[in-house]
């Protein structure tokens, strides 16, 4: 399930939801059936409410949109990558805690 505050990226919207944004973007690229993204899932509610309005937090189903995971050679999940001005900034695989991924949105402030 997908917080108030948290976008889901497809295909048709990645380039103007992500690329194109004026904002930095967190996305998720994640899978329903991987136990650590569920894992994840609360943090990522967390930071999109904490964050409104200086990040874009959404997230990509790696099972749905093959072209979006292939050009970012997206291996693991979940993996968490940072935006800006259309280029990915910063990027990280694996279940982290909040307090590392605050440390991780904050460097991009």
């Amino acid at each position: 399930m997908v917080g108030v505050n948290v976008k889901t990226f497809t295909t048709a919207n990645f380039e103007s939801e992500v690329l194109k944004s004026e904002e930095t973007v967190l996305v998720d690229f994640w899978a329903s059936w991987c136990k650590p993204c569920r894992m994840e899932d609360p943090i990522i509610d967390e930071l999109a409410d904490d964050y409104l309005g200086q990040i874009v937090v959404g997230k990509v189903d790696v099972d749905d949109n093959d072209p979006i995971v292939s050009n970012y050679s997206v291996d693991s999940i979940p993996t968490l990558a940072i935006f800006k001005g259309g280029k990915v900034i910063d990027i990280i695989a694996g279940f982290h805690g909040k307090r590392e991924l605050v440390k991780m949105l904050n460097d991009q402030l």
